[in-house]
């Protein structure tokens, strides 16, 4: 299991997927408030951005590029939808600072989205795993989320591993983490445990481990314990990724509300 945090944004979540998330959020609620009339369910986004890096951290220059593709009614053409996507919902969601001239902009580039949904696209489950984290930045061990119960490390150690990476981005020990968890069925105790800081930290790797040992206790027990992974909170998942915005301070998090 891997959890990833960057400084680029107050989430600690890389630039690219939270614009992303922003302009599926966005749709939904045009879609809602009858803005968007014409608009149905189904929506996907993605966000590509340039970037720099910094001795290993990762700072964004700009949006390279924007996809939007959403659901629509018969009744509405390309023409029309396309002229209110990119000004009520590209615009309202992407700062100013990341668009230029340069900025290539597709919405529905497939042209007629009509039919949406498991009629229009149906697959197995665990097929979001990458959305529903970083969207392809640092890694994932590849277990899905949604379905399982917090007993199953694919969920629950992902989480953890998040918390810790975000608790060392946000107590200033790094600017950019990978954490990675390993377990073994039947062994409380993690098999093994990494911590990569892209060379952000002033302290070693080995300096950056023991500051996780002596904080964080990751049983898969203690874990569901100390995330309250045993409460109703699983509906703020199912859209929007995974991965809470949460106050970290060194081996305690606080609840505030979902990614987006």
């Amino acid at each position: 299991m891997f959890g990833y945090a960057t400084d680029e944004t107050d989430e600690c979540m890389p630039l690219t997927v939270v614009l992303a998330h922003k302009l599926n959020a966005r749709l939904a609620a045009l879609r809602k408030d009858g803005t968007f009339a014409w608009a149905g369910p189904d929506s996907k986004t993605q966000v590509t951005c340039e970037y720099s890096f910094k001795r290993g951290a990762a700072i964004p220059v700009r949006v390279h590029t924007v996809v939007v593709s959403t659901q629509h009614m018969k009744d509405i053409s390309l023409e029309v939808l396309r002229k209110q996507v990119m000004e009520l919902v590209i615009k309202n969601c992407i700062p100013a600072k990341y668009l230029d001239d340069k900025t290539i902009v597709h919405i529905n580039p497939c042209g007629e989205f009509v039919t949406g949904g498991p009629m229009g696209d149906a697959g197995l489950t665990g097929r979001k795993i990458i959305v529903d984290t970083y969207g392809g930045w640092g890694a994932h061990g590849g277990g899905a989320f949604s379905g399982k119960d917090p007993s199953k490390v694919d969920r629950s150690a992902a989480y953890a591993a998040r918390w810790v990476a975000k608790s060392l981005v946000k107590a200033g020990l790094c600017r950019r983490c990978l954490v990675q968890i390993s377990y073994a069925i039947g062994i409380a105790e993690p098999l093994s445990i990494t911590v990569l800081s892209y060379g952000t930290s002033e302290k070693t790797q080995k300096e950056l481990l023991e500051i996780v040992m002596k904080n964080f206790d990751l049983k898969p027990g203690i874990i569901i314990k100390e995330l309250g992974l045993k409460k109703p909170i699983y509906s703020k998942t199912s859209a929007y990724g995974h991965l809470w915005t949460r106050r970290i301070s060194m081996g305690k998090a606080q609840e505030i509300g979902p990614l987006t």
